[in-house]
């Protein structure tokens, strides 16, 4: 497989997709911990993206020209839409790691590579530290990040990068399923308390879901959340 700009653009439109059937459940779930938005921000920041994905065409700030496409033009894309259309906390901060894997894919050159993951989620995971000031631990989208940063720095450099995203993503669901166990330190869910004991940090949910659908579709997210220890089920 050729990780090139159809790779990742391809992967933009799965992750649109996955988060468009899993909409309902990101929304019951930050209803338990959180302002009960992500759901919606996350999707109408992947409809953004999708829509210059889909002009192909030259759009001022956002322009990404017809194929073919290196590998960072969809993620810069997505990283626009993020930073300018999307509302609330997470939707920078998401903009943010979006733009540092655009930044280090095109550094790296036309393909995508496993160096290019591992620098750019961790200049992602920089950023958004130093923008919102949580640490991991701190039971925010940090804790599935981190992990997922650790196991593609992990990955030898010959490693394909969907080899490379599929160890990440389990890594960032072991990650999800650790912030079910936590008091909240960040966000709404720190005034909480105890009504946010058990459930996964929405945010860690989000990413894990990006991850994940670099390598497969996520129709719903039940089984995950149930891993996870959630008392959400289904679609609400």
């Amino acid at each position: 497989m050729a990780e090139d700009g159809v790779f990742t653009e391809a992967w933009v439109r799965e992750f649109a997709r996955s988060v468009a059937a899993c909409e309902s459940e990101l929304t019951a779930l930050d209803q338990l911990a959180g302002d009960g938005d992500f759901g919606v921000n996350l999707r109408s920041g992947l409809v953004a993206a999708v829509g210059v994905l889909d002009r192909g065409t030259a759009d001022g700030r956002a322009a990404v020209p017809r194929r073919p496409r290196a590998a960072h033009e969809p993620l810069r894309v997505l990283a626009t839409a993020f930073l300018d259309e999307v509302g609330g906390t997470s939707g920078p901060l998401f903009g943010l790691l979006f733009q540092e894997l655009a930044a280090a894919a095109r550094a790296d050159g036309p393909r995508l590579t496993t160096h290019a993951l591992a620098v750019g989620t961790g200049r992602g995971l920089a950023a958004i530290r130093r923008v919102g000031g949580a640490a991991p631990g701190d039971k925010t989208l940090l804790d599935a990040l981190h992990p997922a940063v650790l196991a593609l720095a992990a990955c030898p450099a010959p490693t394909p990068p969907v080899r490379a995203l599929d160890r990440a993503s389990v890594t960032a669901w072991d990650g999800v399923r650790r912030t079910a166990g936590r008091s909240a330190r960040r966000g709404r869910a720190s005034y909480l308390g105890e009504r946010a004991a058990g459930v996964p940090d929405p945010g860690a949910v989000g990413v894990a879901l990006f991850l994940t659908t670099a390598v497969r579709p996520v129709t719903v997210l039940a089984p995950f959340l149930k891993a996870a220890g959630a008392p959400v089920s289904g679609r609400p």
